[in-house]
C-alpha cells in the first residue's frame, strides 16, 4: 500500500509503498478513504510530545482522523464486517480497564494513540486494535470527508464543551481559532451558548462568526480578559483554550467571572514542555474550576453523529481543502507559520 511516513523529525514525510497490515484475532483492517491532517500529527512532527513519554519510533505513519470501509476482520471479531462504513477515535482503548468499562474510554488506562505509537491513517489501508470496540459505525449521511473531519479536532471541540457544562445563553470564550477552535465555536454555538472567539488572525476571527461566534477579540490588539468582561459584563461562564500556549492559557482563566471554568484542550509545546504558571489566588477567591479535556468517549459518538446527521452540527464547513499523500509536508510547514484555516482531509492514496 501507499502512505507518507516520517523518517526523520521536521524533514519532508516519505511517500512510498510500505507492507500492508495484517489483522490479529481481534483487529480490523480498514481502506481509508479520508483521512485529516492535525496540528497534533504536526507535534509529532516536531518532536514535541517526549514529556508525555510519547516518543515515536520512527518511520512511522502519522494520522488519527479517519473515515473508511471495513476490508478486512480478525477471527473474533463480531459486530463488523467488510464492507461496513466506519471511523474511530484517535485513543485506541483497551475495552476492559475500568474506565472502559465505565463509558469513559478516553481515559484508558491502556490507550494508544493512532500515529503517534503506532502507525496511522496517512495510508490507504490503517489497522485498528479491538475493533468491537473502537470503530464507530457511521450512518448513511455521514460521509467520508466529515468522519475525518470529526476523528480528533472536532470530536475534542465536542467533548470540551460538553467539559464546559453549559447553560443556553451563558457566555462561553474560546481561545485559538485553529482546528479544535472552530470545532469549538460551532458546537458551542449550536448548544445555545453566547461564544466569543479570541485569535490573533482577522481571517480565522471572521470563520469563527461564520461558525457562530456572536464577538470575536483580535489577542494581538486588546487585552483579552478586559475585553471579554466588557462584552459579558462581568466575565465568561466557561473558556477553553484550545492552543496550548502559556499566553492563551493565562487569557483564559483572566476571561472568567467568579464561579466560571477553564476548560484546558490544548496541549502545550516544547516551549512549555507541558508546565505553565497560572493565577492560583485568582483561582482560590473566584472559586473558579479548571478542567482537562481529552478527545471524546465512544459513550459521546451516538449524540454527536445524530446532531450531525441532522444538519445541527456541519464539521465538513471547516475543511479547507481536500490534499494527497504528497502535500502533507506543505501542509506541516503552513501549521509551522499558522498559515491553516481549517482542515485539511487526505483523500488521495494513490
Amino acid at each position: 500500500m501507499r502512505a507518507a511516513q516520517v523518517i526523520e523529525i521536521k524533514k519532508p514525510l516519505r511517500v512510498g509503498n510500505v507492507p500492508d497490515p495484517t489483522p490479529g484475532p481481534h483487529d480490523v483492517i480498514v481502506k481509508v478513504e479520508a483521512s485529516g491532517v492535525c496540528r497534533s500529527d504536526w507535534h509529532v512532527w516536531q518532536g514535541d510530545l517526549a514529556w508525555l513519554g510519547l516518543t515515536p519510533q520512527l518511520p512511522l505513519i502519522p494520522g488519527h482522523e479517519m473515515g473508511g470501509v471495513v476490508e478486512e476482520v480478525g477471527s473474533a471479531v463480531k459486530n463488523f464486517k467488510r464492507g461496513d462504513r466506519v471511523t474511530t477515535p484517535f485513543h485506541e482503548s483497551c475495552s476492559h480497564c475500568s474506565y472502559c468499562l465505565s463509558g469513559q474510554s478516553n481515559r484508558c488506562d491502556h490507550s494508544q494513540t493512532f500515529g503517534v505509537v503506532k502507525d496511522g491513517a496517512y495510508a490507504e489501508y490503517m489497522k485498528v486494535p479491538n475493533g468491537d470496540f473502537n470503530l464507530v459505525r457511521l450512518p448513511e449521511e455521514v460521509d467520508f470527508v466529515t468522519a475525518a473531519a470529526i476523528g480528533c479536532r472536532y470530536m475534542t471541540g465536542f467533548h470540551g464543551v460538553a467539559r464546559a457544562n453549559l447553560k443556553a445563553g451563558n457566555w462561553l470564550v474560546v481561545n485559538g481559532t485553529g482546528g479544535v477552535g472552530l470545532s469549538a465555536v460551532q458546537v458551542g454555538a449550536a448548544v445555545g451558548a453566547q461564544v466569543i472567539a479570541v485569535d490573533v488572525d482577522d481571517t480565522k476571527l471572521e470563520m469563527a462568526r461564520r461558525e457562530g461566534a456572536v464577538a470575536t477579540v483580535n489577542a494581538r490588539n486588546e487585552n483579552v480578559g478586559e475585553a471579554v468582561k466588557e462584552i459579558t459584563r462581568g466575565g465568561a461562564h466557561a473558556s477553553i483554550d484550545a492552543l496550548g500556549i502559556k499566553e492563551t492559557i493565562l487569557n483564559s482563566i483572566t476571561s472568567l467571572r467568579k464561579g466560571g471554568r477553564h476548560v484546558q484542550i490544548g496541549l502545550t509545546s516544547a516551549a512549555e514542555a507541558g508546565v505553565v504558571d497560572i493565577p492560583i489566588d485568582m483561582v482560590t477567591v473566584m472559586e473558579l474550576e479548571i478542567v482537562g479535556s481529552l478527545g471524546n468517549p465512544v459513550t459521546e459518538y451516538d449524540g454527536l453523529l445524530t446532531l450531525i446527521g441532522q444538519g445541527r452540527l456541519n464539521p465538513k464547513s471547516l475543511v479547507e481543502r481536500e490534499i494527497s499523500l504528497e502535500q502533507v509536508t506543505d501542509v506541516y510547514n503552513d501549521m509551522s507559520n499558522f498559515r491553516t484555516n481549517g482542515f485539511n482531509i487526505i483523500t488521495k492514496f494513490k
